[in-house]
């Protein structure tokens, strides 16, 4: 068993479309973000960046030892996951098919995922009268991203050719296009792409769960400092120079 701390976001997507697609048993723990979930300090102990997504896994390889073995930040969910069940990765042996597996896992934790977070926070969330400049900032920063994913996708259905957790990691922040007010009408390679995913009945099942508790704009900056706003105090960090 799994257990699967998520909320229904375009990064909680990512874990759920994985434990979907190999088909292990896991069990959603649904983190109620806008109460401030993240902050427990049962959940900091396994995601000390008090972010979702973060596993828990119960049956871990031998290798492991008996405990449970816990992983946070989306990208490493997903590769720990292929390594254990051997599915949607090539393996590290394959030194070239490795080596480009990584670089498109660092290009979307480090570029496509946050200017697309940044995107929806100057969108749908940040107070009115501080959107424009943050808006157009990152809407061009997020089809800049698109432009490297239509290059990537020229002569391919999938980033590395087959499907694998590297387009599990950056479908959803394309398939969430349309409500952070930017349109993949210029880039039809994605549009393709985006849809050949959108079919697969395991990305519909991870995209459905709890789904009745998206952030449909109900939680915005301006009237939930718990989920916006953050800072040190929020993970009960002590400052530098305290004797501590």
């Amino acid at each position: 068993m799994i257990d699967l701390y998520f909320a229904p976001t375009p990064n909680g997507w990512k874990a759920a479309i994985m434990l979907e697609e190999t088909g292990l048993d896991y069990r959603p723990i649904l983190m109620r973000l806008s109460e401030g979930d993240q902050f427990s300090p049962h959940f900091l102990a396994i995601s000390p960046n008090a972010k979702m997504p973060a596993i828990m896994d119960h049956a871990p390889d031998a290798a492991w030892g008996d405990d449970p073995v816990t992983v946070f930040e989306s990208g490493a969910i997903l590769l720990y996951l292929a390594e254990k069940t051997g599915q949607f990765a090539p393996p590290p042996s394959d030194l070239r098919a490795h080596k480009e597996l990584m670089e498109w896992l660092f290009w979307q934790v480090g570029n496509q995922g946050p200017m697309g977070g940044q995107l929806s926070h100057f969108r749908n969330y940040a107070p009115e009268g501080d959107r424009d400049y943050g808006f157009k900032r990152y809407l061009g920063e997020y089809d800049r991203n698109l432009g490297v994913l239509e290059n990537r996708l020229e002569d391919r259905d999938y980033i590395l050719g087959d499907y694998s957790i590297a387009d599990m990691l950056a479908f959803p922040w394309a398939f969430i296009a349309k409500s952070l007010g930017a349109t993949l009408a210029e880039f039809p390679r994605v549009a393709d792409w985006r849809a050949r995913i959108k079919e697969r009945p395991a990305v519909q099942r991870a995209i459905d769960l709890h789904k009745s508790q998206q952030n449909r704009g109900q939680h915005r900056a301006d009237n939930n400092t718990v989920l916006f706003n953050q800072s040190a105090a929020s993970l009960r960090l002590k400052p530098k120079g305290d004797g501590a």
